[in-house]
């Protein structure tokens, strides 16, 4: 199967998960992963779910955030349950079910459904990004009195290479830009946003590829720039990433190497 068809699975298997998301919204926190990051038991379910499905109809193996996996460099699906898991329990809407596919670690085929929003992105390697099923217009620079980016979390895991008080100053310095800076809580969320020119640009500071590979693929897919923190070429062990319109990405990019070289 190509790309195409590949996505066409994911899709019907991403149905059935969306139904156990909208069953399960404002769950409580089941399983404490670290200090303040929690599972539900409808993460838990959903990605057992995408994991059996996915590789039954498929033959390729799966990493998912919560019960892990093998990461293969020829094929791997990545899958991402529930981003956003917080606002989920919350009943917030900010959340979203996050599967992409990597071939040779990149991204060729990938889905962010957000069903709370009752929005679906979906792209494959040669294709145009599509938004419940009906193409987008490829990403152009909007008018600077809208422009906003997202900005994934000013809170840090402890030994974070990105630590808060950091990511606070770059917030700060962010806002003096022609951007309004924007925290949805959803790495997910903020990435497909800007694949969709709500955000201008966004930026994550997630180390873990399935919390980022399925925005990289929707954003390039609609025209747009990406790359790691630093400015590198993103790849599945980049850490974070820094994506959105060609003026939004060099306008966090500077912003961000004023505070990193400060």
């Amino acid at each position: 199967m190509d790309a195409r068809e590949l996505l066409a699975v994911a899709e019907a298997v991403c149905d059935d998960a969306e139904r156990m998301f909208l069953a399960g919204v404002g769950s409580d926190p089941a399983a404490m992963k670290s200090p303040g990051d929690f599972a539900t038991e409808v993460d838990l379910a959903i990605e057992a779910y995408l994991r059996q499905s996915l590789t039954q109809f498929t033959g390729i193996p799966v990493l998912g955030e919560e019960a892990g996996g093998s990461y293969s460099h020829d094929a791997v699906w990545i899958v991402d349950p529930i981003d956003g898991t917080a606002n989920y329990a919350a009943g917030n809407p900010m959340c979203a079910i996050l599967i992409s596919l990597l071939v040779d670690d990149q991204p060729v085929a990938a889905i962010t459904s957000m069903p709370l929003l009752g929005r679906r992105l979906t792209a494959f390697e040669g294709g145009q990004v599509r938004l419940n099923g009906q193409p987008l217009t490829p990403l152009s620079e909007a008018d600077q009195l809208v422009a906003q980016v997202g900005f994934s979390s000013v809170a840090s895991q402890v030994r974070s290479q990105f630590p808060s008080l950091l990511r606070q100053g770059l917030l700060a310095e962010l806002a003096a830009t022609y951007l309004r800076p924007r925290i949805t809580g959803s790495v997910g969320v903020d990435l497909a946003f800007t694949a969709q020119g709500i955000f201008g640009g966004a930026v994550s500071f997630s180390p873990h590829v399935w919390d980022n590979a399925a925005g990289v693929m929707l954003i390039r897919a609609n025209g747009g720039v990406v790359t790691d923190i630093e400015g590198n070429e993103w790849t599945p062990r980049s850490i974070g990433v820094v994506a959105g319109t060609a003026r939004a990405h060099e306008a966090i990019m500077s912003t961000m190497d004023g505070i990193l070289n400060s």
